[in-house]
């Protein structure tokens, strides 16, 4: 695969949703000049689109300032010992988290950048010792599938936001091997910017660790979770996002539930959309899907919240079969031991949807 060369004029200039921009593949070689070729040439303000994983899409909008401190702070994670001499990223610009990974991180770095919107085709010719991979959840089978690539540099850094690490990301730090491989991982959305990091290269991951110019903001009595310990994610920051003809507000509840740990870090509880709570029971989504994949022989499959009359929240089984097979070849009976009840339904899809950035769309196709 070729990548086209680009100017740091022309891709600022074409803007985050530009198709030339977003899909394809490119090259652009970042200098000093940086600062002010953003200051010239990115809007103002800039509106982003939640993924509509939820509900219906929304805009929010984000300074050209917040956009260029956030890309310092991110700049910030992934030093080190050996600094990057490169970014390679496969997160589209159009939302917030491929904006800074694939622009903005890269112009604040002064290093070159490829990115490329396709899973298939051969990794760049990266030079340097160094190099950071900006990566969606799927780009960890990728990684795994060009180790000789990753293997040419001494150091690795993976950056990953959006969604949650899927199991081969484990894999890929153990086959990289935690001398060369880490992942730093960032916890935040497109109302929220960045919140808190994390690095880790293997075993079980450490506590998130607020960003600089974060604070939680303390949580009031009748506003306590429903678990001992944990409390609601609200934050104070300069880059929360703003709705249109709005100003920045001071402070963002965000919905999801966390455990403090010391001043400045916290054990993330669940994300507000992949909670549900049946019969008395809480259910992370994202936490059984993960132990459910190895159980079930399937191309694909997913844990879907949703309402129902009689209870109120519940689950549905979402699946893609693999060619030649059919449901009753799954083991459906050690899956559900492991879920904990019952799913409403499984649904057989011909394709699971989600957003660019790994997340399972609210909206799927009809059950086969």
């Amino acid at each position: 695969m070729g990548y086209a060369e680009l100017t740091p004029e022309a891709l600022l200039s074409a803007g985050f949703e530009a198709p030339e921009v977003t899909g394809g593949a490119w090259h652009v070689s970042w200098d000093g000049a940086a600062a002010g070729l953003v200051d010239r040439l990115v809007p103002e303000t800039v509106a982003f689109h939640t993924s509509g994983t939820t509900g219906p899409r929304r805009a929010w909008w984000r300074t050209r300032e917040q956009l260029w401190t956030e890309a310092g702070l991110l700049a910030d994670l992934l030093g080190g010992a050996e600094a990057p001499r490169a970014v390679v990223s496969f997160v589209p610009p159009v939302h917030i988290y491929g904006a800074l990974a694939t622009v903005l991180v890269p112009a604040r770095l002064g290093v070159p950048v490829w990115y490329r919107s396709g899973f298939f085709g051969a990794m760049p010719a990266v030079g340097g010792r160094a190099v950071v991979v900006a990566a969606t959840p799927w780009i960890f089978t990728l990684l795994l599938q060009h180790l000789d690539w990753v293997r040419g540099f001494d150091r690795v850094v993976v950056l990953h936001s959006s969604a949650m690490l899927p199991a081969t990301a484990g894999r890929f730090l153990a086959e990289a091997g935690a001398d060369r491989a880490e992942i730093v991982e960032v916890l935040g959305s497109t109302e929220t910017g960045g919140i808190a990091a994390r690095r880790w290269a293997g075993g079980e991951p450490p506590p998130w660790t607020l960003l600089p110019d974060v604070d939680l903001v303390p949580a009031g009595a009748d506003e306590q979770a429903a678990v001992p310990g944990e409390v609601p994610l609200v934050v104070r920051s300069p880059r929360l996002a703003f709705g249109a003809g709005e100003r920045p507000p001071a402070t963002r509840r965000t919905g999801d539930h966390v455990e403090p740990v010391g001043p400045r870090g916290f054990r993330f509880a669940g994300r507000r959309d992949r909670l549900v709570k049946v019969n008395g029971r809480r259910i992370d989504l994202d936490e059984v899907e993960r132990g459910i994949r190895p159980l079930l022989d399937a191309a694909d499959l997913a844990l879907a919240p949703v309402a129902d009359p009689m209870i109120g929240e519940h689950l549905d089984l979402l699946l893609v079969l693999r060619p030649g097979t059919t449901l009753a070849g799954l083991d459906l009976a050690a899956a559900i031991a492991a879920i904990g009840v019952r799913p409403r339904r499984v649904r057989v899809l011909p394709r699971i949807e989600r957003s660019p950035t790994g997340k399972l769309r609210a909206e799927q196709p009809d059950p086969l």
